[in-house]
């Protein structure tokens, strides 16, 4: 392999990583599957307090997300875990970041659900950040090694 190939894939690897980051609040999400408690939610439903992974038997399980009492996210590709920043997966980020909390000095909360006048963005962000990190660990998993001849 020439520098040449390595230095167009580098390039096009880069292309492609910028579109899906700069574009994650605008792109299809990913299909996860919502199991829904009740059959026609309404805006509150959608109301976030603080997303935890879903347990099987005692273990975590990471297929799945318990959104809140009306919503589980379920059928998220392990894959879509390996796409790490800063030693976090980034929907532990999301996770972690999008849950009620209040300030023990100021009493100041902090809600996500204040965020976005569409009941949906949390929700619909989390199915995003899904696909998001699927094509990036897809993208970088396809770079060529540097050391390859």
């Amino acid at each position: 392999m020439g520098n040449l190939y390595i230095f167009q894939s580098r390039r096009k690897a880069g292309r492609d990583l910028t579109h899906w980051h700069l574009n994650y609040e605008s792109i299809e999400p990913y299909p996860v599957e919502e199991v829904k408690t009740d059959l026609f939610l309404n805006d509150k439903d959608y109301l976030v307090e603080k997303m935890v992974f879903g347990k099987n038997r005692k273990e975590v399980d990471k297929t799945t997300i318990i959104y809140n009492k009306k919503i589980t996210l379920s059928a998220i590709p392990l894959k879509a875990y390996e796409y790490i920043v800063n030693g976090k997966s980034a929907l532990e980020w999301i996770m972690d970041r999008y849950k009620v909390t209040k300030d023990k000095k100021s009493g100041i909360v902090n809600n996500p659900n204040d965020w976005s006048d569409d009941p949906r963005y949390i929700i619909d962000l989390v199915k995003r950040i899904v696909r998001v990190s699927l094509e990036t660990v897809k993208i970088v998993n396809s770079l060529p090694d540097l050391n390859e001849k």
